[in-house]
This record gives structure tokens, sequence and C-alpha cells, in this order.
């Protein structure tokens, strides 16, 4: 089992789909790092040597910002936007959606579970 930036590869799947695994690498990274280190991306990676995880390796190291790096680099821009008081920082501190969805129906993802509201009770005279 091959370990890359602290993430346990998939040892049966093919080189290309087992580098997603990695927080900050998608398919087309997974190409490109592949290209970099002269690796066949139908390869599977537990048919990998040594060499070959290692040019991996430095390849993602020296191109990108992956998992823990890249998660908080991602909470320290969100963090920003909360404390300049932005839209955008408004709408992550209330817990709804910020990119101009509708709320009135859906976006129970971001809202959680529904809170049910009773009506008033009129009053008997």
């Amino acid at each position: 089992m091959a370990r890359i930036a602290g993430v346990d590869l998939p040892k049966y799947k093919r080189g290309i789909i087992g580098l997603t695994y990695i927080y900050g690498i998608g398919s087309s990274r997974a190409k490109l790092v592949l290209e970099q280190a002269n690796v066949d991306p139908n390869k599977k990676i537990q048919d990998w040597n040594d060499e070959e995880i290692a040019g991996i390796r430095a390849a993602i190291s020296e191109s990108f910002k992956v998992e823990g790096e890249l998660r908080s680099e991602t909470q320290m821009n969100i963090k920003r936007l909360m404390d300049i008081g932005c839209y955008r920082g408004i709408r992550h501190r209330v817990g709804l959606p910020l990119r101009g969805q509708r709320t009135k129906n859906n976006s129970r993802t971001r809202k959680g579970k529904r809170k049910t509201v009773a009506n008033k009770k009129k009053a008997v005279k």
C-alpha cells in the first residue's frame, strides 16, 4: 500500500483513480502528476515501485498544496470572510448557502434538520 501526503492509497485501483483519494487532487491533477513522474496512469497502485512512488511524492509536494495545508488555508479564507463581515462571511456564520441559492424550499444540507414552528392559537372570547 502506497502512502502519499499522509493518505493510504487503495492498492487495487488504477493510479489515476487512487490519487484522487488525496484531498486537493482530482482526476486532472492526478493525470498531470503521473505525467510528471513518468508513471503509466493505468498501472495499479500495488504495481508501483519505490522510485515511482518517490517521483509522485516529489511531483505533488513541489506543485500543489494538499491535505492539511490546503484544509487550513481554506479555513483561514472562510475565517477572513467572517471577520471582515462581508455577505459571504455572514452566510457562513449563520449557516446558510452563500452562492445565491434559494432557501425557501431546499438547502437542507446547510440549514440542517427542519425545525417545526407551531401555529398561534386563536384567543377564545
